[in-house]
């Protein structure tokens, strides 16, 4: 079985260091680039592009709202044009500086409160599906799985990877908890290792309650701003392999090709 594991990547800010991501580049098959609206700057898209073909890992745009002050973090009320210009600037920021090194963006995966909100919301789910779909036909789109994301780019016979959080709890609705309540990160390695290793086993998202949603997973979110993200990365991938799993870039996964 194929599994591909992703990280969000390049979010130097005052909120967050980068100083991890050429390890987590070593680890990791796909990188979710902050395009400088959220975090980080051509430096460093520049630095992340750079080692991700070293590393033949699959490059991604992170967009956001043009939040840096909250990460990306605050709900915003856009119009339809308005967030699908942040979609295209976003993804044209990068692309341009992939070209640079021979390199092509290949997936999108939006940030923060904007996928928040999309995870809920079919409309806006739909607005960003088509913006995706108008930028590439064959974009892949990463999108937490069970989500209305899911079900917009679905209802647009999108290429979809579908994720799952390594370092997150869930709601019995299958959505994140907010991380403003003190149970929605997993900061433990092994506590993490175990319920990746489940999920993916069991096609299913395991909620805090213990309650289990059937699912798609194709693809392991591993965030960069947790304080334990190295070793939490190190733990998932070996023990992902140890189990016979094929790890690969989302670009270079089976189904989308």
């Amino acid at each position: 079985m194929e599994i591909n594991i992703n990280c969000d990547l390049g979010e130097k800010s005052k909120l967050h260091s980068n100083d991890r991501d050429p390890e987590l580049l070593e680890i990791v098959n796909s990188a979710n680039i902050a395009c400088g609206y959220h975090a980080g700057d051509e430096q460093t898209m520049d630095e992340v592009i750079k080692i991700s073909k070293i590393n033949k890992v699959s490059i991604g745009a992170h967009p956001s709202f043009n939040d840096p002050e909250n990460f990306g973090r605050e709900r915003m009320n856009l119009s339809s044009s308005e967030i699908k210009k942040l979609i295209f600037d976003q993804y044209e920021i990068l692309q341009k500086i992939a070209i640079i090194h021979g390199e092509n963006v290949t997936h999108i995966k939006p940030h923060g409160a904007l996928n928040n909100m999309a995870c809920e919301d079919l409309e806006l789910a739909t607005v960003l599906a088509k913006a995706i779909k108008e930028i590439n036909k064959d974009m892949i789109y990463l999108v937490p799985t069970g989500s209305k994301m899911q079900q917009a780019a679905k209802n647009l016979d999108m290429k979809i990877a579908c994720e799952i959080f390594a370092d997150r709890n869930y709601e019995d609705d299958g959505n994140l908890i907010s991380r403003k309540k003190p149970n929605a990160l997993i900061i433990d390695p092994e506590e993490a290792r175990k319920h990746v290793l489940k999920m993916v086993k069991n096609q299913s998202i395991n909620c805090h309650s213990g309650k289990q949603i059937p699912c798609e997973i194709d693809s392991i979110c591993i965030h960069g701003d947790n304080q334990r993200s190295l070793d939490t990365a190190i733990s998932i991938r070996k023990n992902l392999l140890d189990s016979g799993l094929d790890l690969k870039p989302l670009n270079k996964m089976k189904k989308f090709n």
